[in-house]
Protein backbone atom coordinates (compact mmCIF):
# COMPACT_ATOMS: atom_id res chain seq x y z
CA UNK A 1 0.00 0.00 0.00
CA UNK A 2 1.32 3.47 -1.02
CA UNK A 3 1.65 5.84 1.55
CA UNK A 4 -0.89 8.46 0.31
CA UNK A 5 -3.54 5.52 1.07
CA UNK A 6 -2.33 5.14 4.28
CA UNK A 7 -2.49 8.90 5.05
CA UNK A 8 -5.99 8.25 4.18
CA UNK A 9 -6.49 5.48 5.91
CA UNK A 10 -5.14 6.79 9.38
CA UNK A 11 -7.51 10.03 8.33
CA UNK A 12 -10.42 7.49 8.36
CA UNK A 13 -9.66 6.19 12.08
CA UNK A 14 -8.92 9.60 13.26
CA UNK A 15 -12.70 10.55 12.26
CA UNK A 16 -13.83 7.29 14.07
CA UNK A 17 -16.07 7.89 16.75
CA UNK A 18 -14.15 4.49 18.47
CA UNK A 19 -10.74 6.44 18.11
CA UNK A 20 -9.13 7.69 21.50
CA UNK A 21 -7.27 10.55 22.17
CA UNK A 22 -3.58 9.16 22.24
CA UNK A 23 -4.20 7.27 19.31
CA UNK A 24 -5.34 10.58 17.46
CA UNK A 25 -2.43 12.78 18.46
CA UNK A 26 0.02 10.07 17.19
CA UNK A 27 -1.96 9.49 13.99
CA UNK A 28 -2.34 13.38 13.92
CA UNK A 29 1.73 13.94 14.18
CA UNK A 30 2.57 10.53 11.77
CA UNK A 31 0.52 12.64 8.40
CA UNK A 32 2.25 15.81 9.70
CA UNK A 33 5.83 14.14 9.86
CA UNK A 34 5.01 12.45 6.23
CA UNK A 35 8.30 13.72 4.47
CA UNK A 36 10.08 15.01 6.76
CA UNK A 37 12.93 14.22 9.27
CA UNK A 38 10.84 13.35 11.94
CA UNK A 39 8.49 11.10 10.42
CA UNK A 40 10.53 7.94 10.86
CA UNK A 41 9.94 8.93 14.75
CA UNK A 42 6.55 9.68 14.21
CA UNK A 43 6.05 6.62 12.69
CA UNK A 44 7.34 4.46 15.68
CA UNK A 45 5.10 6.08 17.92
CA UNK A 46 2.37 5.39 15.34
CA UNK A 47 2.77 1.84 15.41
CA UNK A 48 3.77 1.26 18.97
CA UNK A 49 0.11 3.22 20.14
CA UNK A 50 -1.53 1.44 17.28
CA UNK A 51 0.09 -1.95 18.94
CA UNK A 52 -1.42 -0.97 22.32
CA UNK A 53 -4.88 0.10 20.91
CA UNK A 54 -5.96 -2.48 18.28
CA UNK A 55 -7.98 -4.78 20.01
CA UNK A 56 -8.73 -8.62 19.11
CA UNK A 57 -11.79 -9.91 18.52
CA UNK A 58 -11.88 -11.99 21.47
CA UNK A 59 -10.90 -9.21 23.77
CA UNK A 60 -13.77 -7.38 21.83
CA UNK A 61 -16.40 -10.37 22.44
CA UNK A 62 -15.17 -10.63 26.17
CA UNK A 63 -15.73 -6.78 26.52
CA UNK A 64 -19.11 -7.21 25.09
CA UNK A 65 -20.08 -10.02 27.63
CA UNK A 66 -19.20 -8.00 30.69
CA UNK A 67 -18.69 -4.52 31.04
CA UNK A 68 -19.93 -3.15 28.07
CA UNK A 69 -23.55 -4.11 29.41
CA UNK A 70 -22.88 -1.82 32.19
CA UNK A 71 -21.92 1.33 30.19
CA UNK A 72 -24.38 0.44 27.30
CA UNK A 73 -27.02 -1.20 28.20
CA UNK A 74 -27.84 -5.28 27.99
CA UNK A 75 -29.38 -4.59 24.40
CA UNK A 76 -27.05 -2.56 22.60
CA UNK A 77 -23.88 -4.40 23.76
CA UNK A 78 -26.04 -7.58 22.97
CA UNK A 79 -26.53 -6.73 19.40
CA UNK A 80 -22.84 -5.37 19.29
CA UNK A 81 -21.67 -9.10 20.88
CA UNK A 82 -23.88 -11.26 17.49
CA UNK A 83 -22.03 -8.68 15.15
CA UNK A 84 -18.68 -9.63 16.70
CA UNK A 85 -19.45 -13.19 17.13
CA UNK A 86 -20.37 -13.07 13.74
CA UNK A 87 -17.58 -11.44 12.45
CA UNK A 88 -15.67 -14.01 14.11
CA UNK A 89 -17.10 -16.94 12.47
CA UNK A 90 -16.37 -15.22 9.39
CA UNK A 91 -12.43 -15.22 10.08
CA UNK A 92 -12.22 -11.88 11.51
CA UNK A 93 -9.46 -11.72 14.01
CA UNK A 94 -9.75 -7.73 14.88
CA UNK A 95 -12.60 -5.77 16.83
CA UNK A 96 -15.20 -4.44 13.88
CA UNK A 97 -15.04 -0.89 14.98
CA UNK A 98 -14.60 1.45 12.55
CA UNK A 99 -11.01 2.64 14.41
CA UNK A 100 -9.51 -0.84 15.25
CA UNK A 101 -10.45 -1.80 11.11
CA UNK A 102 -8.40 1.20 10.47
CA UNK A 103 -5.81 0.07 12.69
CA UNK A 104 -5.31 -3.19 11.33
CA UNK A 105 -4.22 -1.91 7.84
CA UNK A 106 -1.96 0.65 9.12
CA UNK A 107 -0.50 -2.42 11.12
CA UNK A 108 -0.40 -4.83 8.64
CA UNK A 109 1.38 -2.40 6.30
CA UNK A 110 3.94 -0.36 9.22
CA UNK A 111 6.92 -1.80 7.01
CA UNK A 112 5.48 1.15 4.80
CA UNK A 113 5.23 3.39 8.01
CA UNK A 114 8.36 2.57 9.28
CA UNK A 115 10.53 2.50 5.87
Amino acid sequence: MEKSELIEVAKKMMAANSCCEEAKTALDAWIKAVGTPQEKEAAQKLVAELEEDVTPIDGLIGFLQGPAKKLMGEEKAGAMLKKAEEAKAAGEDTCICDACQAGKILLQNKEVLLG
